[in-house]
C-alpha cells in the first residue's frame, strides 16, 4: 500500500484546489491511500523560531512528510507563482536537520478559473523541489483551467475528463513511487 500525503496550497473555505484534493482522494488506485495535512496553523517562517525548536504545527507537518511514501500538492496560482502559505509550509518542512522532501516522490496539480490553469505556479514549485532533491512526477500534468465550470455548487468535481486525468496522475505517482522503491 502506497501512503500519500496530500495538502492544498489554499486556505479559502470554498477553494477549487481543496475540492480537487478531495476528488483526488476518491480517485486513488486500489493500492494507495491518502492522508491530508493542514498548513493553516503554521507560523510565518522565521529561522530564529526554528533555532528554538520547530513549532508543533511545523514538526507535525515535517513528520507527516517523513512518514509518507509520496506527496501530492494541490495549489492555486497567485501572482503567477506559488501562494505564500504554500511557500511558507515548504520552508518549514525543508529546514535541516533531515529535510524530509529529499528523494521523496511528489506530484503537483492545481485548479484555477483562468484559461491557463496553474502552469506558472507549477513550474516555480518544480524549481523549489529541484533544490530540495525531491523526485517530481513529470507526466501527466494536471492544470485544471476554468475550474468554475468543472466543479458543481457543492465543490464536487463533475467534469469527467478532469476526473480521468487526475486518476491518471495518481496512478502514475503510485507507479513512480514503486519504481523509486526498487532503486
Amino acid at each position: 500500500m502506497i501512503h500519500i500525503l496530500g495538502f492544498s496550497g489554499s486556505l479559502r473555505k470554498e477553494s477549487y484546489n481543496t475540492a480537487l484534493l478531495r476528488a483526488a482522494q476518491s480517485l486513488l488506485p486500489a493500492n494507495a491511500g491518502m492522508e491530508t495535512a493542514r498548513i493553516d496553523d503554521l507560523p510565518l517562517y522565521n529561522d530564529d523560531l526554528r533555532k528554538q525548536g520547530f513549532p508543533p504545527p511545523a514538526e507535525r507537518l515535517r513528520e507527516q512528510v517523513r512518514r509518507a511514501d509520496a506527496v501530492l500538492i494541490v495549489s492555486p496560482e497567485y501572482n503567477y507563482s506559488i501562494p505564500g502559505v504554500l511557500k511558507n509550509a515548504i520552508d518549514w518542512i525543508s529546514r535541516p536537520p533531515d529535510q524530509p522532501f529529499a528523494k521523496k516522490p511528489v506530484a503537483i496539480m492545481g485548479a484555477s478559473p483562468s484559461q491557463l490553469g496553474t502552469g506558472r505556479m507549477q513550474y516555480h514549485l518544480r524549481q523549489s523541489f529541484v533544490f530540495l532533491n525531491a523526485f517530481v512526477l513529470n507526466h501527466p500534468e494536471v492544470m485544471v483551467a476554468r475550474a468554475n465550470e468543472r466543479f458543481d455548487e457543492n465543490g464536487v468535481l463533475k467534469d469527467e475528463t478532469t476526473r480521468q486525468i487526475v486518476a491518471q496522475q495518481l496512478a502514475a505517482l503510485v507507479a513512480w513511487t514503486e519504481h523509486l522503491r526498487k532503486r
